[in-house]
């Protein structure tokens, strides 16, 4: 085969179907021409690959190829109606379905917490293996304010969110094991309520809250929907139901990763509150209330549009819109 001869052969013929690619509108007609020459162009690329494997016509039909592709299969790419789907129905929809696991990890951390912090405040023993008196003190009343005040207010707030994101991240990919999700919990819990211990004990409940709550509740509930998704995850693949175990944990997993997207916006807010606001001179309440209006619109959020979606019957799952789906037994 002369590959000099079949790119002017074909040449009308690409150029047409990446045409039709690009338009904006398509007719019944159009639709079908563009199927015909898609076909026609595949069978180009492949007479290219088997008989004269010229590099630069390779590129050239793969690039029309794969525009014509997503046309054809609906993926037409990043529009604004496609990020305006994504953030009004794909995401609150996600994690609207996992809004009760977010609710039990929640409370299974502030019981562990609580736990925790009670231990250490009543055994002296356990509190004082983590150092003397002085230290402790000097701990509470110095350090535990000093760390909010490192480096410039965006440097720590832009630190903070990039350690906070990649918790949720491992949160959600280690999900399938089931057990790295609750590791993390724990681990947090433990850190956070041997750190209370240590700073009610020697500054006061006060001294602590109004540190911790301005960012630490939406900081929080972001950990805490990033490890519901993970066990959505390991769920999906214990109890797959009508689909395939394949299917449905890939379908849980495409979800959690939607989610991680919403976990990043809301850290994003919670560190941005940990750099400016809770080392800040305003007033305590005006701190905390930041945080906690943060948070209800984060719930606001996933229970107005989330369960509107829900009752549309839409679905959070892109395999489906992108032509994905595959029929399931039920």
């Amino acid at each position: 085969m002369d590959i000099d001869v079949l790119r002017v052969s074909g040449k009308n013929q690409w150029k047409r179907l990446d045409e039709l690619t690009r338009a904006r509108v398509l007719s019944g007609e159009d639709i079908d021409e563009l199927d015909r020459l898609y076909r026609s162009a595949t069978t180009d690329l492949a007479r290219v690959r088997t008989v004269s494997p010229d590099p630069d016509v390779i590129a050239e039909l793969s690039r029309i190829l794969s525009a014509a592709r997503g046309r054809l299969a609906g993926t037409g790419g990043l529009t604004g109606a496609v990020i305006a789907r994504f953030f009004v129905v794909s995401l609150p929809l996600a994690l609207y379905r996992i809004r009760w696991v977010i609710l039990g990890v929640t409370a299974v951390f502030i019981a562990l917490c609580a736990i925790q912090a009670h231990y250490m405040m009543t055994t002296p023993v356990a509190m004082n293996e983590l150092g003397s008196p002085e230290r402790l003190r000097t701990y509470a009343q110095s350090e535990f304010v000093e760390y909010y005040s490192q480096d410039t207010h965006a440097e720590f707030g832009v630190s903070v969110w990039a350690n906070n994101a990649w918790i949720t991240l491992v949160g959600i990919v280690t999900g399938i094991t089931g057990f790295y999700p609750l590791k993390i919990l724990w681990d947090n819990a433990v850190s956070l309520g041997t750190s209370a211990a240590v700073v009610i004990t020697y500054g006061g409940a006060w001294h602590f809250f109004r540190f911790i709550l301005p960012h630490g509740v939406p900081e929080l509930t972001a950990v805490f929907i990033s490890i519901a998704a993970g066990l959505r995850i390991f769920w999906a693949f214990l109890v797959p139901g009508p689909a395939s175990r394949f299917q449905a944990v890939g379908q849980a997993a495409r979800a959690a990763m939607t989610v991680a997207v919403g976990c990043a916006i809301l850290l994003a807010g919670s560190g941005f509150l940990e750099g400016f606001v809770t080392p800040s001179e305003l007033p305590d309440a005006l701190k905390i209330s930041l945080g906690l209006l943060l948070t209800a619109a984060a719930w606001a959020y996933i229970l107005l549009l989330g369960r509107r979606a829900d009752r549309a019957g839409l679905s959070s799952d892109v395999g489906t819109d992108a032509g994905y789906y595959q029929p399931v037994s039920g």
